[in-house]
């Protein structure tokens, strides 16, 4: 089996999840090859860019740089330096903007401009027409030498996100055309999302032979004629060109459970999809990881748990693996033990992504978050004096919150902006499945079949256009606000974030 990750994602870290499927499939006798055509296609349109010289001084600088640029984000020292890292970040930007640029191309996102990841028929129309994808001088190269070599019969195609649908469909379509004996299987956080929403009628069944959604390795077996699952299998990275990525050393992503633990939070995706929540037990997190470290040493240890468990901390703690690690976790009664978070700090835990969401309590007791801001306080004290970072992320709009609410919030950052890392800030979308969705009265804001999420009448007035025109005028320039959403990696975001720590 050929399992493909698509472009365009943030090209910093391996794809967690063909790695897992590799790992199920090999131990169950399945043999298969990795392919992250993400990562490789972007080097590909770097290094293949136009043989015409950039006619303004930024863009030549940017082609003369390139390479250096490339090497440059596997260095260490470039991490040590902000200016230096965000100029490196948007001078390569620079060479694919002009190699990309009616198709709205990044480092991390591809937004065709003519065809909607929102849109089946868009889809369609990207896989009946897959030279016209900027990425298909890669994928008409690179697929047929790949299925000569390895002869699948399938492939599998993980479909996490939006940014990468479009130029997914675009390979479908070349494979169907070129390969049609072979069975395309679609998996993947958004194909998970569609399944989930029980509007959706497959409009794919004419080009896709399978979609799976969840985990997929049972689906994947079964398909191959294995029926249940022998044991547990980690993740295997060996196929994957693990030192070209856009680090400085390997980042090696691991999930030790999906879903989350409490699962409560008003207007959560996993809640409203309905996924359950599966943990890794913590002694075999620990066994895989130092198997993986042992025979990968990476330089960072990703946790992509929607929050990193209790259980696993206190494993970690006791059971440290040399190698320092990021991830989500829950603001609970542990961080805010100052003896915990510097046991935590000696485990290797280098940064910690924090839901917050709101500084107001009444909208996180309406969230249903179980946190309170005198416990958010204390965490945040006990994770600064401990030398952990912390990445908070902040959403805005709610159904029960107003601008009152909103200035509590930046009141509260105000006064915690020293303990605060770095900051995310988001404008509150309504799930399509969400229960409290059928409580307010919706409207369409992203026009496509395929859309998750849903505009809607604020029942308290505060609405989209009076929320951005806060965060833009108010609260983003605040001086303390500010200072901290400097620091914010370009583009990578909390994927490079610990790096800068």
């Amino acid at each position: 089996m050929l399992l493909i990750f698509p472009p365009v994602a943030k090209s910093c870290e391996p794809p967690a999840g063909i790695a897992l499927l590799a790992g199920i499939l090999h131990g169950h006798g399945v043999p298969c090859t990795l392919l992250d055509a993400n990562l490789e296609g972007l080097l590909f349109l770097l290094r293949r860019r136009p043989a015409d010289a950039p006619s303004d001084t930024w863009s030549r600088r940017a082609s003369r740089g390139l390479a250096a640029n490339l090497a440059a984000f596997k260095d260490p020292r470039l991490y040590g330096n902000p200016d230096r890292y965000r100029r490196a970040v948007a001078d390569v930007g620079r060479v694919l903007d002009g190699i990309g640029k009616p198709h709205g191309l990044t480092l991390a996102n591809y937004q065709d401009r003519l065809l909607s990841s929102l849109r089946s028929g868009d889809l369609l129309r990207a896989a009946a027409e897959p030279e016209k994808n900027i990425f298909y001088p890669y994928f008409a190269a690179r697929l047929p030498d790949l299925l000569a070599d390895k002869r699948p019969a399938t492939v599998g195609i993980s479909l996490n996100y939006l940014s990468q649908a479009v130029a997914a469909f675009a390979m479908v379509g070349f494979l169907k055309k070129h390969h049609p004996g072979l069975k395309v299987v679609l998996g993947g956080g958004l194909v998970t999302s569609w399944l989930s929403n029980p509007a959706f009628v497959n409009p794919f069944a004419g080009l896709v032979d399978h979609l799976v959604a969840g985990p997929g390795g049972e689906a994947l077996l079964g398909l191959h004629g294995v029926e249940g699952r022998d044991g547990h299998h980690g993740p295997r990275y060996d196929d994957l060109p693990l030192q070209d990525y856009l680090a400085p050393g390997l980042i090696l992503p691991y999930a030790a459970s999906s879903g989350c633990y409490w699962n409560k939070c008003s207007f959560c995706p996993e809640r409203a999809e309905g996924n359950p929540y599966r943990q890794v037990p913590p002694e075999q997190v620990l066994t895989d990881l130092v198997g993986l470290c042992a025979r990968h040493r990476p330089r960072l240890i990703h946790f992509l748990d929607n929050a990193v468990s209790p259980a696993l901390m206190r494993g970690l703690i006791a059971r440290p693996l040399g190698v320092e690690w990021y991830g989500f976790a829950r603001i609970g009664r542990e961080l805010a033990d100052p003896d915990f978070c510097r046991m935590l700090r000696e485990s290797g835990c280098l940064m910690l992504k924090l839901g917050l969401e709101s500084g107001d309590q009444g909208v996180l007791d309406a969230m249903d978050k179980g946190i309170n801001l005198d416990l958010v306080s204390r965490a945040l004290s006990a994770l600064k004096d401990a030398g952990i970072a912390t990445y908070v992320y902040l959403l805005f709009g709610t159904p029960t919150e107003t601008l009152a609410e909103a200035r509590k919030t930046l009141a509260f950052v105000r006064s915690h902006h020293a303990m605060i890392t770095f900051l995310n800030l988001a404008v509150f979308n309504m799930p399509l499945c969400s229960p409290e969705a059928a409580g307010v009265a919706m409207r369409d804001f992203y026009d496509g079949d395929l859309s998750l999420y849903t505009d809607f009448v604020h029942p308290r007035g505060w609405n989209r256009l009076e929320i951005r025109r806060f965060l833009d005028q108010e609260f983003k320039r605040d001086p303390v606000v500010a200072e901290i959403l400097r620091r914010d990696p370009p583009l990578f975001t909390s994927n490079h974030a610990a790096l800068l720590c």
